[in-house]
């Protein structure tokens, strides 16, 4: 009986410590409900309302009439319409389109010609979630060219780039490099000031010549070392047992990667300064973790989700980091070709790391 008793004094405190702990307790319930809420709305299989290109060269009625019902069909979204093929796989190159559609200038006649196909179909293979749109879009073409000539098998000739085998790993691991280190640096910082706090050593701090934020900026340059360091690992590793490519510049991918990480990095000291105990801070690094995963286009198609969810996953870094390493490592980009993810990734690490430094100052007064 006295053991019970001991056991539930215990229990009783531990009640009420939650009870006081008013950040866990919003998480107890917060963390399900927005994740069940986020994810069930935000999470797609079907590929709809990817970005496309269109270059019409024959510019007839049928050719028209094509480009009509090929955005009816919702797999695309025809956002731009340029002069040539060459125009397209620019585009692609860059990110900036993840399909390209090429009508030469005698469509009309390539549609009743059986030996020929009548339509180009580029394709980013860089990104897995799209190589299933061909079947898609193979069934509207035979119903379109039935339906406007005598039957035909073969009106689009699609073309996978830089992935044409279609090999999982080289679509995965650019995009798997980016939760890596997403996972590994947010865990590394974000206890970083609160374990200085539980261990006695932040009044040390306080007492030495060190400003706010060169304490943030501190903590934060020898971790970019070593995820330099994971990153070089990750590469060597994907190479040699998997032969996944490098395309671009290793060098231009290190740069990059050194924002990427100094972002990630801000993020955890950010958390770092605004709970009270490790443990809430491990859970705020879950509760960033897993949209970061799912809501940065590494799993789902980025396209296919709601407004909101691609507004939450364009905040991540690491939908950012997921389309630089896509394209310096799969279609040969260069940094200028990706400017807009790398202008993001360097305000949201100054941001974050001023906020954290702000935050600090403000606890330390």
């Amino acid at each position: 009986m006295k053991s019970l008793s001991r056991l539930m004094a215990v229990m009783r405190k531990e009640v009420r410590q939650m009870r006081r702990d008013r950040l866990t307790a919003a998480m107890i319930v917060g963390i399900p409900v927005m994740q069940l809420l986020l994810f069930g709305y935000a999470i797609n299989t079907d590929v709809r309302n990817l970005v496309t290109a269109i270059a019409d060269e024959a510019n007839t009625h049928l050719s028209r009439q094509f480009v009509a019902e090929l955005g009816a069909t919702q797999v695309t979204n025809i956002r731009y319409r340029v002069g040539s093929t060459a125009e397209l796989e620019r585009m692609m190159q860059s990110g900036e389109i993840s399909i390209g559609v090429a009508i030469p200038r005698d469509f009309d006649r390539r549609v009743t010609d059986k030996t020929r196909a009548a339509v180009h179909l580029l394709v980013d293979g860089s990104d897995p979630t799209i190589g299933g749109i061909a079947n898609q879009l193979r069934e509207m073409s035979i119903a379109f060219a039935t339906g406007a000539t005598p039957p035909k098998q073969r009106l689009i000739e699609v073309r996978p780039y830089y992935n044409p085998e279609r090999r999982t790993p080289i679509n995965i691991i650019p995009g798997l490099m980016g939760v890596i280190l997403t996972m590994t640096m947010l865990m590394f910082t974000a206890v970083a000031v609160v374990r200085e706090r539980e261990r006695g050593n932040l009044e040390l701090l306080i007492n030495t010549p060190v400003t706010s934020a060169e304490l943030m900026i501190g903590k934060v340059v020898p971790y970019i070392a070593i995820g330099l360091v994971q990153l070089a690992l990750i590469l060597v590793v994907g190479r040699l047992l998997f032969d996944v490519p490098v395309r671009g510049s290793i060098i231009d991918l290190y740069l990059a990667a050194g924002l990427f990480i100094a972002a990630n990095l801000a993020l955890g000291l950010f958390f770092s300064t605004a709970v009270k105990t490790q443990f809430q801070a491990m859970q705020a690094t879950f509760f960033v973790l897993m949209p970061s995963i799912l809501l940065s286009g590494f799993v789902f198609p980025f396209d296919g989700m709601p407004i909101i969810a691609q507004y939450i996953g364009e905040a991540l870094p690491i939908t950012h980091f997921i389309r630089i390493t896509r394209g310096i490592m799969l279609r040969e980009a260069s940094l200028g070709d990706l400017t807009g993810p790398l202008i993001y990734l360097g305000t949201f690490a100054v941001v974050a790391t001023t906020a954290a430094a702000l935050r600090f100052s403000k606890r330390l007064d």
